[in-house]
């Protein structure tokens, strides 16, 4: 079989030999190093997309090994392979998916941040698996899994407290309690989205948010 030299290259003499010989040795045969983010990376995103939507569809208790595997179109013994342990893969499948939930970018312009901070919120939790992750951080309900959903939570609390620091820092607000500040933004997209009667709107976001920063100015104590 002839093989084509590379463009512009000669080939160089006996390399047709040595290949041959190579072949003949199993040399040639031997498969490459494999690359991060091959096939197995594309097993693994399939398996973790698999047990969020089988959390929001049954809850965090009611899915099983089997039916991720069989959602994610894999052999039950890559579940296994790469999460040996249930709750881990339940805390990196949610995880995952709660990166973006609560986000908040850092424009230079507060109102507008928050804005976009409680639309995001929203979207979130208008999902069904939004849903879930609600109904399953209720007091009382305690497990591994559950705790650590919490630090997540508690993950995109931090967040947002550092860009009401920097807006502070800025000159953008007074000194705020930045917890209560999230408390009375946030109160407000729970109470319509849990109440399901309608969705939470842009204006929705833009009232709450200038409410709120109107009141935090007007009652900051004068410097």
């Amino acid at each position: 079989m002839h093989r084509n030299a590379a463009p512009g290259h000669n080939q160089l003499p006996g390399n047709e030999e040595r290949l041959d010989a190579a072949m003949a040795n199993g040399t040639a045969d031997r498969q490459p190093a494999r690359r991060p983010g091959g096939r197995n990376a594309r097993v693994r995103t399939r398996i973790l997309d698999a047990t969020v939507e089988l959390v929001a569809r049954d809850g965090i208790a009611g899915f099983r090994y089997e039916e991720v595997a069989e959602c994610a179109g894999v052999h039950k013994t890559s579940v296994y392979r790469n999460w040996p342990d249930r709750e881990e893969l339940v805390v990196e499948a949610l995880l995952r998916y709660a990166e973006d939930l609560a986000s908040i970018a850092d424009t230079g312009d507060i109102h507008r941040d928050l804005v976009d901070f409680l639309l995001a919120l929203a979207g979130g939790l208008e999902t069904p698996f939004g849903q879930t992750l609600e109904r399953a951080l209720q007091p009382g309900r305690q497990s591994p899994t559950i705790q650590t959903l919490t630090r997540i939570l508690d993950q995109r609390v931090a967040a947002m407290t550092r860009r009401v620091e920097t807006a502070v820092e800025r000159g953008e607000l007074p000194p705020v309690d930045s917890g209560f500040l999230g408390e009375m933004i946030s109160g407000p997209v729970h109470l319509i989205v849990n109440r399901g009667v309608r969705r939470f709107s842009r204006e929705d976001a833009e009232r709450v948010v200038g409410v709120v920063l109107a009141g935090i100015r007007a009652t900051a104590p004068e410097r």
